[in-house]
């Protein structure tokens, strides 16, 4: 297949376009820094782009020729959310990061003769909000007034606009992604190895985390099944709480968990960042990828920590 990729120099997407390029599909990255990410791609660049397997990299929507026509289309582009505490400013921009290259997308869909026959678009599961809640929810859960499930509302009705065009569109909520030398996980274990991690606040909240091959997995099942379409949610079938989940990744390294964080000092540290991605949390069910037979790598917790941290 030929595939039109935006963001696919960070966490998720260097992963996914070095699968995607082992299946020798041929692959167009958008990126900022054209040169730099090719030195830096985990892939092999062939110089010849009719190739199977070949890897461009361009700087803008605007240096595909007009008579290349993609099979899909995989947009992954947005400023990290979790980096930086969220100022007035900092939520601006990670909204426009979002926004403008959809919004491009679906700019580029209009023009083209060639429409590609696939959409998937990413969001989060920060759709469904922070409401406290023990209930399982699918991709028909409803979202709030919160900045992450705003966000996520404001980029989903962007890119299903791709749906008026005739174009399959699959609208990828992703999870907790915990994979090696990135995600959540990278931030999280230095205290942990050195026996300091435990549980955050009350350790009841949700974290519906999903393994980085899974997620990749998910997106690989989009574009061979044509009957998924809209919302997906990528998460693995088991969410666990906080705590919970503490207690395995103390396992996986063979550490104790015994120093909890208090809820003030997230608070106090992070703002609102912290209260909404740390504090917060939803017990979110893969349905829809369940039911149309994917089937997980890593459905349990422990078997995906051993793997990412051996």
């Amino acid at each position: 297949m030929n595939i039109l990729i935006t963001g696919g120099t960070g966490f998720i997407g260097t992963k996914l376009c070095s699968v995607l390029h082992k299946q020798h599909h041929r692959l167009v990255v958008v990126t900022r820094h054209p040169e730099k990410a090719k030195s830096a791609a985990k892939v092999n660049v062939v110089s010849d782009e009719s190739s199977k397997g070949s890897v461009k990299f361009i700087s803008s929507l605007q240096k595909i020729k007009k008579e290349e026509v993609f099979d899909a289309v995989i947009n992954l582009a947005g400023e990290p959310i979790a980096d930086k505490r969220w100022s007035n400013v900092r939520k601006q921009e990670i909204l426009n990061s979002r926004l403008d290259t959809t919004s491009s997308l679906i700019e580029y869909f209009n023009e083209t003769e060639h429409k590609p026959k696939l959409f998937i678009s990413g969001s989060a599961i920060g759709y469904y909000g922070i409401t406290e809640s023990n209930e399982s929810i699918d991709e028909y859960g409803s979202g709030d007034n919160s900045f992450s499930s705003e966000l996520c509302q404001q980029w989903e009705a962007l890119a299903v606009e791709a749906e008026t065009l005739g174009i399959r569109t699959c609208l990828l909520r992703t999870g907790i992604v915990l994979g090696k030398n990135g995600g959540a996980l990278s931030k999280m274990l230095p205290p942990f190895k050195l026996g300091l991690g435990g549980k955050i606040g009350s350790g009841k909240q949700w974290m519906s985390w999903i393994h980085l091959d899974d997620l990749v997995g998910i997106i690989l099942h989009c574009i061979v099944n044509e009957e998924v379409k809209g919302a997906i949610n990528g998460t693995a079938p088991e969410p666990e709480t906080n705590a919970d989940f503490s207690q395995s990744l103390g396992k996986a390294l063979n550490r104790p968990t015994v120093l909890p964080m208090p809820a003030f000092v997230i608070k106090l540290l992070m703002g609102n960042m912290g209260e909404e991605l740390l504090l917060a949390g939803k017990k979110i069910i893969p349905a829809k990828a369940l039911a149309t037979g994917y089937v997980f790598k890593y459905p349990k917790l422990d078997a995906a920590l051993v793997d990412i941290v051996s």
